[in-house]
Protein backbone atom coordinates (compact mmCIF):
# COMPACT_ATOMS: atom_id res chain seq x y z
CA UNK A 1 0.00 0.00 0.00
CA UNK A 2 1.31 3.45 -0.90
CA UNK A 3 2.12 5.81 1.93
CA UNK A 4 -0.12 8.79 1.20
CA UNK A 5 1.72 11.16 3.53
CA UNK A 6 5.00 10.66 1.68
CA UNK A 7 3.33 11.44 -1.66
CA UNK A 8 1.15 14.34 -0.52
CA UNK A 9 2.17 17.28 -2.72
CA UNK A 10 0.20 19.69 -0.58
CA UNK A 11 2.00 18.85 2.65
CA UNK A 12 -1.21 18.03 4.51
CA UNK A 13 -1.32 19.64 7.92
CA UNK A 14 0.44 17.17 10.22
CA UNK A 15 -0.99 18.98 13.20
CA UNK A 16 -4.63 18.97 12.06
CA UNK A 17 -5.80 17.01 15.12
CA UNK A 18 -4.09 19.51 17.42
CA UNK A 19 -5.63 22.36 15.42
CA UNK A 20 -9.10 20.82 15.88
CA UNK A 21 -8.53 20.42 19.62
CA UNK A 22 -7.44 24.04 19.95
CA UNK A 23 -10.34 25.29 17.82
CA UNK A 24 -12.89 23.40 19.89
CA UNK A 25 -11.36 23.98 23.29
CA UNK A 26 -10.90 20.21 23.62
CA UNK A 27 -14.60 19.55 24.28
CA UNK A 28 -15.90 19.30 20.72
CA UNK A 29 -17.86 22.56 20.96
CA UNK A 30 -16.82 25.07 18.34
CA UNK A 31 -15.21 28.23 19.64
CA UNK A 32 -13.55 29.98 16.70
CA UNK A 33 -15.14 28.45 13.61
CA UNK A 34 -14.61 25.15 11.91
CA UNK A 35 -12.28 23.28 9.60
CA UNK A 36 -14.04 21.96 6.49
CA UNK A 37 -13.27 18.39 5.49
CA UNK A 38 -10.97 18.08 2.49
CA UNK A 39 -10.29 15.26 0.03
CA UNK A 40 -7.34 15.44 -2.36
CA UNK A 41 -7.42 13.23 -5.44
CA UNK A 42 -4.77 12.81 -8.09
CA UNK A 43 -5.07 11.95 -11.77
CA UNK A 44 -2.34 11.89 -14.43
CA UNK A 45 -3.07 15.50 -15.41
CA UNK A 46 -4.28 17.26 -12.25
CA UNK A 47 -5.08 17.30 -8.56
CA UNK A 48 -8.67 17.65 -7.34
CA UNK A 49 -9.31 19.36 -4.01
CA UNK A 50 -12.82 18.73 -2.66
CA UNK A 51 -13.96 20.83 0.29
CA UNK A 52 -17.19 20.00 2.16
CA UNK A 53 -18.95 23.34 2.67
CA UNK A 54 -22.65 22.62 3.20
CA UNK A 55 -24.59 25.73 4.11
CA UNK A 56 -21.84 28.06 2.86
CA UNK A 57 -22.80 30.38 0.02
CA UNK A 58 -20.29 30.58 -2.86
CA UNK A 59 -20.06 34.36 -2.40
CA UNK A 60 -18.91 33.77 1.20
CA UNK A 61 -15.84 31.78 0.03
CA UNK A 62 -12.51 33.27 -1.02
CA UNK A 63 -9.79 31.40 -2.95
CA UNK A 64 -6.35 32.98 -3.24
CA UNK A 65 -2.91 31.89 -4.43
CA UNK A 66 0.20 33.67 -3.21
CA UNK A 67 3.49 32.14 -4.38
CA UNK A 68 2.92 28.42 -3.74
CA UNK A 69 0.32 28.90 -0.98
CA UNK A 70 -3.33 28.20 -1.82
CA UNK A 71 -5.73 29.69 0.74
CA UNK A 72 -9.42 28.83 0.90
CA UNK A 73 -11.35 30.85 3.47
CA UNK A 74 -14.90 31.81 4.20
CA UNK A 75 -17.77 32.04 6.63
CA UNK A 76 -20.81 29.95 7.49
CA UNK A 77 -23.51 31.87 9.31
CA UNK A 78 -25.73 30.18 11.91
CA UNK A 79 -29.06 28.94 10.69
CA UNK A 80 -31.87 31.45 11.10
CA UNK A 81 -34.67 28.89 11.05
CA UNK A 82 -37.84 30.04 12.83
CA UNK A 83 -39.35 28.22 15.71
CA UNK A 84 -38.28 29.07 19.21
CA UNK A 85 -35.08 29.11 21.17
CA UNK A 86 -32.34 26.66 20.19
CA UNK A 87 -31.96 23.82 22.69
CA UNK A 88 -28.82 22.35 21.14
CA UNK A 89 -26.48 23.55 18.39
CA UNK A 90 -24.00 21.06 16.93
CA UNK A 91 -23.61 22.30 13.35
CA UNK A 92 -20.47 24.43 13.29
CA UNK A 93 -20.51 27.99 12.03
CA UNK A 94 -18.13 30.89 11.89
CA UNK A 95 -15.06 31.49 9.79
CA UNK A 96 -12.62 28.96 8.38
CA UNK A 97 -9.25 29.01 6.64
CA UNK A 98 -7.41 26.16 4.91
CA UNK A 99 -3.86 26.72 3.63
CA UNK A 100 -2.22 24.26 1.25
CA UNK A 101 1.25 24.36 -0.27
CA UNK A 102 1.06 23.77 -4.01
CA UNK A 103 3.75 21.80 -5.85
CA UNK A 104 6.45 23.92 -7.50
CA UNK A 105 5.62 24.97 -11.04
CA UNK A 106 1.82 24.96 -10.73
CA UNK A 107 0.25 27.61 -13.00
CA UNK A 108 -2.08 29.45 -10.60
CA UNK A 109 -3.92 31.02 -13.57
CA UNK A 110 -5.02 27.52 -14.68
CA UNK A 111 -6.68 26.60 -11.34
CA UNK A 112 -10.46 26.35 -11.67
CA UNK A 113 -13.20 26.20 -9.05
CA UNK A 114 -16.74 24.83 -9.11
CA UNK A 115 -19.33 24.76 -6.32
CA UNK A 116 -22.27 22.36 -6.34
CA UNK A 117 -24.33 20.61 -3.65
CA UNK A 118 -22.20 22.01 -0.82
CA UNK A 119 -18.89 20.81 -2.29
CA UNK A 120 -16.23 23.19 -3.54
CA UNK A 121 -14.11 21.44 -6.20
CA UNK A 122 -10.78 22.94 -7.22
CA UNK A 123 -8.93 21.54 -10.22
CA UNK A 124 -5.19 22.16 -9.95
CA UNK A 125 -3.28 21.20 -13.11
CA UNK A 126 0.00 19.41 -12.49
CA UNK A 127 3.19 21.15 -13.49
CA UNK A 128 4.84 19.68 -16.59
CA UNK A 129 7.66 18.23 -14.49
CA UNK A 130 5.24 16.26 -12.29
CA UNK A 131 3.46 14.53 -15.15
CA UNK A 132 4.68 10.99 -15.87
CA UNK A 133 6.39 10.55 -19.21
CA UNK A 134 5.86 7.37 -21.19
CA UNK A 135 8.80 6.08 -23.18
CA UNK A 136 8.00 3.73 -25.99
CA UNK A 137 10.19 0.75 -26.75
CA UNK A 138 11.29 0.39 -30.33
CA UNK A 139 12.08 -3.01 -31.79
CA UNK A 140 14.71 -3.40 -34.46
CA UNK A 141 16.15 -6.31 -36.37
CA UNK A 142 19.70 -5.57 -35.31
CA UNK A 143 21.10 -6.90 -32.07
CA UNK A 144 23.30 -4.92 -29.75
CA UNK A 145 26.79 -6.32 -29.35
CA UNK A 146 26.99 -8.42 -32.55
Amino acid sequence: MTNVLARDPFLAAPFRLMDEILRTGGNGKSVTGFTPALDIRETEEEYWLLFDLPGVKPEDVSIEVNDQMLTVSGTRVPSAEPGGKAQQIERPFGSFVRNLTLPKGVDSEAITADYAHGVLALKVPKPATAKPKKISIATTQTSIGK
